[in-house]
């Protein structure tokens, strides 16, 4: 499977494009001035124990107080709040933890009002963004994440991601690691660490002990609310946690951005630098590679397939629902053979929808009904497949005596919605615009007032395509009479992007000139 990465970076917003065979997977932005991320470590304080929810609400600096339940505490809670309440006093002076005296694990079904008092100050990390009126939601169990590994703090655990299937390469990456790891961290080895050298991983969790030292040295000096430890920028984060020999190309468009991910790339994969391209093309990036057609076409309530079937999206408080539908285009002659095939194109396209969108929380799709079991399993097993590279955690229940599909999946931010509907480029969606007769009479009233106030101007007029075929059309044109009459060669440039009745005037400078 080839993987492409195409990155578009502006001064308010950094977006990123993941592009499999050719096909657009996942979207993701990150505002440029954003005071928090999903993976960022805060002091806070609790505002308010609600013993009715079992949970909290705590004040990180954000605008809404953030969230945090008694099953995201973890079992050593009563650890970090005493690291906490120790390094701020300037009782615990060692960055790392080989002398820190770990408290025992707190019990899964207690009570929130057990463990925190108003006011209580304590580590947090934020496990989701803010979605609609909730503030971010927190968690206590502190993870660093490295590129082979994660770290967490007070445990003393080493742990191999359950996609190494290989027994031997389980246990020696186990070995490595417990024959490195620092006292009273607890290590995680993940998937990328298969076949890694000792060395390699042996850098990586020295990389994550700099960072708890980091995390010490922040929360001796940080005033409550604040922030201890910043995650990396969206563009490295997806390098760090996706990052494979699949990807074939990556491209963006802004010269500080490529030179940072430069560097991090030499990092943590230096056979990897030679794919990594700056994009010095005068076109938007994500029009020169499709992004935006592609984001045009999948956005929208209806997502129609190369069969001409399609399936229908509709979000309610409660769950997501998608019904599938064959189209007209449908040629197959017996019926169940049409409803396998029109049933396996639609669960690839959900399962690309769903990443696309990032779709979350109960979703219910409604298959075209078939007679046959085994079709039923075949259809089960290729959504399981369709879904394999979706990072986010998800279940997947086979076909109801209805013939309804359910699903859960994670939901870590908020869902993806692009309003690809627009308004009319002529009436601004009020159904009237100028007299097309008016055009021609409005461009030579606006071009004789310009002419008039800056003599000495060079004039550039953008008009949509048809109407500068018009100005030039014939000998002489109107292009040639405008130059007669007032002695100044008009450029005339078509732009498709302007309406059909809309025409700018611009200096040489390329400035509009409004006369609004």
């Amino acid at each position: 499977m080839d993987k492409e990465l195409i990155i578009n970076s502006n001064p308010a917003v950094v977006e990123i494009a993941l592009i499999e065979n050719r096909k657009l997977v996942e979207v993701h932005s990150q505002k440029t001035n954003s005071s928090s991320s999903v993976g960022d470590v805060f002091l806070g304080s609790i505002k308010k124990v609600m013993p009715s929810l079992n949970a909290c609400f705590m004040d990180i600096g954000h605008r809404k107080d953030a969230f945090l339940h008694y099953t995201d505490l973890g079992p050593q809670i009563k650890s970090l709040i005493k690291y906490t309440k120790e390094v701020t006093n300037g009782q615990y002076n060692n960055p790392l933890l080989e002398h820190f005296v770990t408290e025992p694990d707190n019990p899964k079904n207690g009570k929130v009002d057990m463990v925190f008092a108003k006011n209580t100050q304590v580590l947090v990390q934020i496990l989701k963004e803010p979605i609609s009126t909730k503030g971010p939601r927190l968690s206590c169990e502190l993870t660093i994440p490295g590129r082979y590994v994660v770290m967490t703090p007070f445990v003393d655990i080493v742990a191999v991601s359950k996609k190494i299937s290989s027994a031997d390469e389980r246990k020696r990456l186990k070995l490595l690691v417990e024959s490195v790891k620092p006292v009273n961290f607890g290590i995680i080895v993940r998937t990328a660490a298969e076949g890694k050298k000792v060395a390699e991983i042996h850098n990586d969790i020295k990389e994550l002990q700099d960072k708890w030292t980091s995390v010490f040295t922040q929360l001796k000096s940080t005033k409550v609310p604040g922030k201890v430890l910043s995650e990396i920028d969206k563009s490295s984060t997806f390098l760090r946690d996706i990052l494979n020999d699949n990807f074939n190309k990556i491209i963006v468009d802004d010269k500080v951005l490529y030179q940072n991910m430069r560097d991090y790339l030499s990092g943590i994969a230096p056979d990897k630098v030679k794919i990594l391209q700056h994009y010095k093309g005068t076109r938007p990036i994500f029009d020169q590679y499709d992004i935006n057609r592609q984001i045009k076409s999948s956005f929208g309530k209806t997502s129609t397939m190369s069969s001409g079937a399609y399936i229908v999206l509709e979000h309610t408080e409660a769950m997501h629902v998608i019904d599938v539908n064959s189209g007209p285009k449908m040629l197959k002659k017996d019926q169940e053979e049409a409803a396998i095939a029109v049933n396996l194109e639609a669960a690839e396209e959900i399962a690309r929808q769903l990443r696309l969108r990032d779709i979350g929380g109960l979703i219910i799709i409604d298959f075209i009904d078939m007679r046959s079991n085994e079709n039923k399993t075949s259809l089960f097993n290729k959504m399981k497949d369709f879904m394999q590279n979706d990072r986010a955690q998800h279940t997947i229940l086979p076909l109801s005596k209805f013939g309804l599909m359910q699903i859960t999946r994670q939901r870590t931010r908020p869902e993806i919605m692009i309003d690809t509907q627009e308004s009319c480029a002529s009436c601004q969606g009020t159904g009237k615009s100028i007299p097309s007769i008016m055009v021609m009479e409005n461009i030579e009233r606006d071009l004789h007032f310009i002419l008039e106030s800056r003599a000495n101007i060079k004039l550039v007029l953008k008009a949509n395509p048809f109407v500068c075929a018009y100005i030039k059309q014939g000998f002489p044109n109107l292009q040639w009479k405008w130059w007669m009459k007032n002695k100044k060669w008009i450029k005339v440039i078509p732009d498709p992007n302007i309406h059909f009745f809309g025409y700018k005037f611009f200096d040489d400078g390329n400035d509009e000139i409004r006369l609004d």
